[in-house]
């Protein structure tokens, strides 16, 4: 599948003979000399953490502005005393579907080892620990949230080529899975009107530069994150007879929780329990009387997410039965973020792969399915609330460094790594290929 990637190098050239003549491509790169690219580095070197991303909401929400958008801003309610930076910006231009499309803006805290010129440097107070970390944007959300702007300023100045409503929205904490549901427990459409349609997109550098992929069915898995307490009796270290070891117990559990997906799921049903955190005990010759397990548990549908949390309870409390642990000191179980599996809307995907081809080249639109199970909370919009909804991805990485990699001489890092780069040409094509999908929904009677 990854050699769908690969094309001559001359189409990748957005001032090709082929692109150039396409009003739209010639339109966003010039905006991209003269304001994109600089921008992106801005938000590239200014990067926030979840929850706290107050100048970049600030900046998305003046930029917005300035083409004539009106911006609410401070869109969500608060969490843990902190308000929500949820933009929404909305411009209406005549009879008309409504259209959202949203970007994420909160960056992640690493600290940044790309390399790059303008690699950040900046450090921020966690909301988390209220201690001062490193902050990255190491997924791309500052690509999101320049193309944005981007797409903006060409919907404004070009009024005359769409009718409808354009809801343009600036999410913060999606890293948490938790800015999508802040803005909708707003209220949000009642607040500015449900949409007929939602779009978003996300850069990858699982990709190479210049291409839009789109899939059916379900590109982001859905997540949850569990904690897992565990009872024991404490005890001496030499007398273990005398207790119930919380680390014993919590290890056969581990063990366990690998045969749900291996034996509970169809061989060709996805799913992921991964226990990504186990901390007990205080010194090398006390049994402690807890443990403390963290898990995620990813699934493409909600059977799948239903199978797996029921079956991590009933080997939880099962196995601690069987160590001999009494009903009042059974594990406990309790779900700390939650998002659904991110489903696309087949029609509007048929809809919109055909309009990239058309429009972009239909060398540049492929269907790659996601090698691993990452989730994102996107859904919260659309779930429940029959808009049919598109995400799509544009591909980061140059070419070069691209056939590099497959060629098995370099390797790409990915997202969440401290090396993590994508190129700020990908900004142009999250540009494009997002103008081109609005027009398509917008279009004039």
């Amino acid at each position: 599948m990854k050699n769908k990637w690969l094309v001559t190098a001359v189409s990748l050239i957005f001032c090709s003979a082929g692109l150039s003549a396409d009003e739209v491509s010639t339109a966003v790169s010039r905006d991209y000399e003269q304001h994109l690219q600089a921008l992106f580095v801005h938000f590239h070197q200014n990067p926030e953490l979840s929850l706290v991303e107050n100048k970049t909401a600030a900046r998305l929400a003046q930029e917005l502005s300035a083409v004539g958008f009106t911006v609410t801003e401070n869109v969500g309610v608060d969490i843990d005393g902190l308000p929500s930076t949820g933009i929404v910006a909305v411009m209406k231009n005549g009879e008309g579907p409504t259209v959202m499309m949203r970007a994420d803006m909160d960056g992640l805290p690493v600290e940044e080892k790309s390399g790059l010129s303008y690699a950040s440097t900046a450090t921020q107070i966690s909301p988390i620990t209220g201690n001062q970390v490193p902050v990255m944007h190491a997924c791309g959300h500052d690509v999101h949230v320049t193309s944005l702007i981007g797409t903006a300023r060409y919907m404004a100045a070009n009024k005359d080529k769409w009718s409808g409503t354009l809801m343009l929205i600036g999410q913060p904490a999606e890293e948490r899975i938790m800015g999508a549901k802040q803005m909708m427990d707003a209220k949000l459409w009642d607040t500015f009107g449900k949409p007929d349609y939602a779009l978003a997109f996300h850069v990858t550098s699982n990709g190479e530069l210049g291409y839009v992929n789109v899939l059916n069915g379900s590109p982001y898995a859905g997540s949850d994150s569990l904690d897992l307490v565990i009872h024991g009796i404490g005890a001496h270290g030499a007398s273990p007879h005398a207790g119930k070891d919380p680390i014993v117990l919590g290890s056969q559990i581990v063990l366990a929780l690998q045969t749900l997906v291996s034996r509970e799921l169809s061989p060709r049903q996805p799913g992921v329990v991964t226990v990504g955190s186990f901390h007990s005990g205080t010194k090398h010759n006390i049994i402690s009387d807890k443990a403390v397990l963290q898990l995620t548990v990813r699934n493409t549908n909600l059977e799948t997410r239903e199978i797996l949390l029921n079956g991590i309870q009933r080997i939880a409390e099962n196995l601690a039965r069987a160590a001999g642990l009494p009903e009042d000191k059974l594990p406990e179980i309790s779900i700390v973020e939650s998002t659904p599996p991110t489903v696309n809307n087949d029609e509007l995907v048929n809809r919109l792969r055909q309009t990239w081809q058309q429009q972009m080249g239909e060398e540049r639109v492929v269907s790659v399915p996601p090698t691993g199970m990452g989730a994102e909370d996107f859904p919260y919009f659309t779930n429940g609330y029959d808009i049919p909804a598109v995400y799509w991805s544009v591909g980061g990485t140059p070419t070069e460094e691209w056939q590099s990699a497959m060629e098995g001489k370099t390797t790409i890092p990915s997202h969440h790594s401290p090396f993590f780069k994508v190129s700020p040409d990908s900004v142009k094509v999250g540009t494009e290929s997002t103008i081109h999908a609005l027009l398509e929904l917008l279009k004039k009677p």
